[in-house]
Formats: C-alpha cells, sequence, structure tokens
C-alpha cells in the first residue's frame, strides 16, 4: 500500500489541462473548414469531383458550400483546389445545435453556442452518457473511449458513461445506423427518462458519411431521432468530442476569433511572471 502511494506522488497528476488550456492539435489535424468564395472560378468544378462524401456543391452564384455534416475531413479538396477557396483550419471545436449551421460558406464562426434552457439546467453539472454504437467502423467509438483515459479523464468534469439508458441523460449515437441497428437503437431511446437527449457523434450518424446511399443504413438518425447536438468528423478529435460535451453543458465556450488565447493561460502567464526565484527552487 506504501508502495502504490508512494508511486502515485512520484507520477504526479497526468490528466491534461484541457479546458483550461487549449489542446496542443496534431500538425496533420484537419479542424473547421474555411471557404473563400471570392476566389472560386465558376467554370470550376474539382472539388465536386474529389470529394468521395459529396459534401461539395456549387450555388447559382459561382461559389461553393461544404456541409461539414457530410464532410470526412480528408482534405482532398484543398488539395485539388488551385485557387485556394477551401483551407482547413485547425480549430478542434465544431459541433452545433441546428444542422444547417454545418453548412460553410465562408471563413465566419457563426455557430450558436447555448444549448437549449432545459438542457443547461437538466445536465449543466453533470452528464451521463449511454453510447450506441449503430453500425459504425468503431473509428469514432475508439476516439470517445479515450476520452475516459488518465490524458482526458472526462469524469473529473462530471461527464460519464453508463451502462443503462434508464440512468442517462442523453443518447450518444455513432455509426450510419445500419437498419440491423434500427430497433435497437429506438429501444434504447424508449427506455430513457424524459427528456432524452440525443448527441450525433461523427458524420455518419449526421448524413450517413461514405455509407450514405447503401440499401444496408438509414443514412444518419435524423428521420428516427432529432439531435441535440451535432458533431462532425469521422472520426472527430477526442479534444473535439470533450469540447462538444462540455458545450452541451453550457460550461464551453467558443474563443472569440482573434481571441485564442483563453483567460486561464493568461492567469498562468502573469503567475509565472510573478514568481520569485525561492519558488522555483522551492518546487
Amino acid at each position: 500500500m506504501l508502495e502504490i502511494l508512494k508511486s502515485r506522488l512520484l507520477q504526479g497528476y497526468r490528466a491534461g489541462k484541457f479546458p483550461r488550456r487549449a489542446p496542443v492539435m496534431p500538425e496533420r489535424f484537419l479542424g473547421l473548414p474555411l471557404i473563400d468564395n471570392s476566389l472560386c472560378q465558376k467554370d470550376c468544378s474539382a472539388c465536386l469531383q474529389t470529394c468521395p462524401a459529396g459534401a461539395i456543391q456549387k450555388e447559382s452564384d459561382g461559389g461553393i458550400t461544404l456541409d461539414c455534416g457530410k464532410c470526412i475531413f480528408c482534405g482532398k479538396c484543398a488539395r485539388a483546389c488551385k485557387s485556394g477557396v477551401i483551407k482547413f483550419s485547425r480549430q478542434h471545436d465544431l459541433a452545433a445545435f441546428e444542422r444547417k449551421q454545418l453548412l460553410r460558406r465562408d471563413a465566419s464562426y457563426s455557430y450558436e453556442l447555448q444549448p437549449k434552457p432545459i438542457i443547461r439546467q437538466l445536465c449543466g453539472r453533470s452528464l451521463k452518457i449511454r453510447q450506441v454504437s449503430a453500425g459504425g467502423c468503431g473509428a469514432c467509438e475508439l476516439d470517445f473511449n479515450v476520452l475516459n483515459t488518465l490524458a482526458w479523464d472526462m469524469a473529473r468534469l462530471h461527464i460519464q458513461v453508463v451502462a443503462s439508458p434508464r440512468h442517462a441523460d442523453c443518447l450518444l449515437v455513432t455509426g450510419p445506423l445500419s437498419k440491423n441497428m434500427l430497433l435497437a437503437l429506438k429501444k434504447t431511446y424508449l427506455s430513457m427518462p424524459e427528456p432524452a437527449f440525443v448527441i450525433a457523434c461523427g458524420t455518419c450518424p449526421i448524413s450517413g458519411g461514405i455509407f450514405a446511399g447503401s440499401e444496408a443504413v438509414c443514412d444518419g438518425i435524423e428521420e428516427v431521432l432529432k439531435p441535440d447536438l451535432y458533431l462532425p468528423g469521422c472520426p472527430p478529435h477526442p479534444a473535439s468530442i470533450m469540447e462538444a460535451l462540455l458545450r452541451f453543458m453550457g460550461r464551453q465556450m467558443r474563443p472569440m476569433e482573434g481571441d485564442r488565447e483563453n483567460k486561464a493561460q493568461k492567469e498562468d502567464k502573469a503567475q509565472e511572471g510573478d514568481k520569485k526565484p525561492e519558488d522555483s527552487l522551492k518546487a
């Protein structure tokens, strides 16, 4: 027992600083797409032909609309566009409360930040999640499970996965909803106490993703269950999932454009500037 306590003290606190500090995203991470239609050529359709998910649509004014609810964030469209109309930022917060908010036509951040008052009232302090894999490939499920590891430790933020839908506040669905899982999903939802909320985690439950059009799937869950939160990605990064869950609870706000450094980081820097030499020696 003493050895365990000693080891724990030596290891220290290993969980990440998120959400107090913004996560450090990988260099290859493709986040929120930024569209500049002023550069788009009317007679060009390279991005449309390249997109494997059919997420890009040409508009009558010659510009394009990119549907994040269909996008698998492969980056092929950005590489195919020689004019630089499409660029992928490293912004990890992608979730939206309305389906139409996933349609991108410019570089602005126009998502609604606040959940419904009833969600904030019931889930603002803690969130119990029942996760259902509705025919997914396993990628979204893996990245969601990562949040239970030491690096993320979502339990410290009062977010917990429960085994029974009767104990759940919300239903987090992954996968394109195969027809073989349709009945199971309905039964799970009906077993939850009212009001029951739904989170579509990943491109597949939003639109069907790359499986859309198959006779074996339902092209997402919208025709069966109306999501209260849409989180695009194939799969969404753990930081994107965590941020989405916190914003669903009304506890995490999107940083304003041009002010990416949050308050906690500024406070940490101020404390480091005020630290005395003897304090460092004590540490």
